[in-house]
């Protein structure tokens, strides 16, 4: 590392930003100085007392012959055999994709200048199988920095769907992609499919529709091709780096959000808040996700094994001791080995702001600054957790 005297570079650079008064987007620089949040150690500290419904998972560093795995090549044969049997449970995938598909803009507007800058919001349209239309908000800074990060953001079960991530209605704690956009990201709101081509039709209607096209595949295997084509029309924006993408989600989209980081790579930071992290902690079982495959008393899948996937990229866990919260703790655990394999400081953990299935403002500051941190980084800090 290039030194300064007796200062490190990082030490240098943060000396030249103390006490200067700076534009925004210069001020976002000075995260790009930390490699971690201030409070990681806090998010990865077990709750005491450990709640009685906590679950007991499995040890992830065993392979199927009971041997003990020590080394990161071990982990990684291990990897692969996890990840082939969720496939194989959740089912084909209903397409094979071929780069982002054509878009068109239907609608923009900018929404009212607050602090951060101005924002351009479009309403999109693309195909997300063929034949079956999808809508999407896309948001962008006015004036977005050259080779911007960008977020994929999956909305909650609410009647507005992706009107409340991009800040038209709705929750205004929610409004994830009107914030980024604010922030310097450039952010994709895609709808889930239970929505997708006409808002008048109930959603379990559409997952009868999905089930006759799709017959031996799961609704969560809906879900993640359906994010998936998300992250490649972001990625392919001109203005965005395809070496910083993250995705948020709250509730359903939360659901969302640990398949996606899980599945797709690309994906380098991840926030999932209440999602319900347990296969028994909400409606895992419901038919447009994983059915009732995991009420089975065979069924030997948990979603420490996809948090495992998820390793060592950046992952913040936030509960609110509703669908997530202090029970949740056990999924952190059960993974923080697996992310000392790679070295250096894991880089995941649990927030449990303990105000139900919301998200207060302490947690919106979470997530600021987890993904100023961690998806704001230069690609030579991202790349340390790509290992």
């Amino acid at each position: 590392m290039m030194q300064h005297g007796n200062l490190s570079r990082r030490q240098y650079l943060a000396s030249l930003l103390a006490g200067c008064s700076l534009p925004s987007w210069l001020r976002a620089a000075e995260s790009e100085l930390q490699e971690d949040v201030s409070w990681l150690a806090d998010v990865q500290r077990p709750p005491a007392p450990r709640p009685a419904d906590a679950p007991r998972l499995g040890d992830l560093l065993i392979d199927d012959d009971g041997r003990k795995i020590t080394t990161l090549d071990g982990w990684k044969r291990r990897r692969d055999t996890i990840r082939r049997r969720w496939h194989q449970f959740l089912g084909p995938l209903p397409r094979t994709r071929q780069g982002p598909p054509p878009w068109e803009v239907i609608a923009e507007d900018r929404p009212a200048v607050q602090e951060g800058g101005g924002v351009v919001r479009q309403l999109i349209r693309y195909e997300v199988e063929p034949g079956l239309p999808v809508e999407a908000y896309l948001l962008k800074p006015s004036e977005p920095r050259p080779r911007c990060p960008g977020v994929v953001v999956l909305h909650s079960t609410v009647r507005q769907t992706i009107r409340q991530p991009a800040g038209v209605e709705g929750s205004p704690e929610k409004a994830f992609g009107l914030k980024m956009a604010r922030r310097g990201y450039a952010a994709i709101c895609p709808r889930c499919f239970l929505w997708s081509d006409d808002l008048s039709i109930p959603y379990d209607e559409h997952v009868k529709r999905f089930r006759a096209r799709h017959p031996r595949s799961k609704g969560m295997a809906k879900m993640l091709h359906d994010a998936t084509v998300a992250v490649d029309i972001l990625a392919a924006l001109p203005e965005v780096d395809p070496q910083r993408l993250g995705a948020v989600g709250h509730s359903l989209g939360a659901k969302e959000v640990l398949y996606l980081a899980a599945f797709d790579e690309r994906v380098r930071v991840a926030v999932s808040s209440e999602g319900g992290i347990g296969t028994r902690f909400s409606n895992w079982d419901a038919p447009w996700y994983l059915g009732k495959d995991v009420l089975r008393e065979g069924f030997t899948r948990e979603h420490h094994e996809l948090l495992a996937l998820v390793a060592p990229r950046p992952f913040l866990l936030l509960g609110g001791d509703s669908a997530d919260g202090a029970r949740s703790w056990p999924f952190v655990e059960a993974v923080l080995p697996v992310y000392r394999l790679y070295g250096g400081t894991p880089r995941v953990g649990l927030f449990n702001h303990r105000q139900g299935h919301s998200v207060p403002p302490e947690a919106a500051r979470r997530i600021d600054q987890w993904f100023d941190t961690y998806c704001r980084a230069s690609p030579q800090v991202m790349n340390r957790a790509k290992r």
